[in-house]
């Protein structure tokens, strides 16, 4: 049943759907609709404000056009979400980027096996095609909701004990520590967008039609030798990628 309070005004000399707008706009601005909720359906929000789903479809999409939401074809209208800055540095580490977001990191992981390395993977490593390399491919999250989803590749013969290490340690930085390797360094990073496979948009919670940002990162230890070729994907919805000077880093 539609209240008097949600009822466009008649007569005010602003048009139904700019009202409906602003009213949905103070829902999310006062908590009522957090961030990445879904909003109603167009027909429950007409029988809401009293006024056709033509009418409210205007007010959706004055909002998606200002950014206060998104509209996902065949899936509904949802809140935009908060967008974190990956600051790409030498000593990049999930929990430390996560947490500076006031956020509290934690992560899923989805499989930890040692494989015979694949070209791309080999190249990355300095390794020769079909060496073992141990991959650690987990979901990265922030205050629960998925803004990774990674593949990490490490080479066996440099590392051994890697995937001992990684099954009893929570993270990566930890388990290098545990084999002897105290520190290590982002060498290079590349990064491109493209949209997600169907596992993929499942894993980060994403709709297909939205584009992954994908980073190829390589670290090294000290001795600069390469220990970790990592394939990162992060949804734009909630990611976006930061390169700042070295010493800003």
């Amino acid at each position: 049943m539609t209240s008097r309070a949600d009822r466009p005004a008649p007569g005010s000399g602003v048009a139904q759907w700019r009202q409906i707008a602003d009213t949905l706009r103070a829902d999310i601005a006062g908590g009522a609709l957090g961030s990445g909720a879904q909003l109603p359906t167009e027909a429950r929000l007409a029988a809401r404000f009293g006024v056709n789903r033509h009418t409210v479809r205007r007010a959706l999409e004055d909002l998606s056009r200002a950014g206060a939401i998104r509209i996902e074809q065949g899936r509904g209208s949802f809140v935009a979400e908060d967008v974190l800055d990956y600051v790409v540095g030498a000593r990049t580490r999930f929990s430390e980027w996560v947490r500076r977001h006031n956020r509290e990191p934690s992560g899923r992981v989805l499989a930890l096996h040692e494989l015979p390395a694949l070209p791309a993977v080999a190249d990355g490593l300095g390794i020769r095609e079909g060496e073992p390399v141990v991959v650690l491919e987990r979901v990265g999250l922030a205050d629960g909701r998925p803004v990774s989803l990674s593949s990490h590749h490490f080479p066996a013969s440099r590392l051994p004990g890697m995937e001992d290490a990684l099954g009893r340690e929570d993270s990566i930085t930890a388990a290098l520590a545990r084999i002897g390797v105290a520190d290590y360094l982002r060498q290079s990073t590349r990064v491109s967008a493209r949209l997600p496979s169907a596992s993929e948009a499942t894993a980060l919670a994403m709709a297909r039609g939205l584009p992954l940002l994908v980073c190829e990162n390589v670290n090294v230890d000290r001795a600069g030798r390469v220990i970790e070729f990592g394939i990162a994907r992060y949804p734009t919805p909630r990611v976006q990628i930061v390169f700042e000077p070295e010493e800003s880093a």
